[in-house]
């Protein structure tokens, strides 16, 4: 059989129906959290947040992240699956968040946690749509997957 031409692109991120079935739950169930987020950020009453997605398999990782999330952090499971969980870290920037994220990787390892992904997004404020942040967090996870960083911590910042 022969291989099409835009399969040998590896450039981009290929979603599938599960990934995007995974998008879809997302969006269902975070995007009214960070509608609330976005205005009291334009009200001045929150700063950035961080946006997280956490996935390991052979342990329970909901109970590991209720244990270890503090009480203002909001809490999310988007595919019980994966499984794969959204933790909303709010008046957080981008270096707490990643030494929230160290902590729960370790904690997970060395409960023998296997195929941990965690990948990490700083909202500095609301000039992106919800949506896109949404789209950007999962294509983070979803590129740290596809390239094997398993037990890496996949950061990055929108201004």
């Amino acid at each position: 059989m022969e291989v099409r031409e835009n399969e040998h692109q590896k450039e981009t991120v290929r979603f599938t129906g599960r990934d995007i079935s995974m998008v879809a739950a997302m969006l269902d169930k975070v995007n009214s959290t960070l509608e609330i987020m976005f205005f009291h950020m334009e009200r001045k009453k929150e700063r950035a947040f961080v946006l997280m997605l956490f996935s390991a398999s052979r342990i329970d990782i909901g109970t590991l992240l209720e244990k270890e999330k503090r009480e203002t952090d909001i809490l999310f499971e988007i595919d019980s699956d994966e499984p794969l969980y959204a933790v909303i870290c709010q008046d957080t920037k981008i270096d707490g968040g990643y030494h929230f994220a160290e902590r729960l990787r370790d904690t997970a390892l060395e409960k023998g946690a296997d195929e941990v992904y965690c990948t990490l997004l700083e909202v500095r404020n609301t000039s992106h749509k919800i949506k896109y942040i949404i789209y950007r967090i999962m294509e983070l996870f979803l590129q740290a997957k596809q390239a094997g960083k398993q037990g890496e911590i996949v950061f990055k910042t929108l201004n």
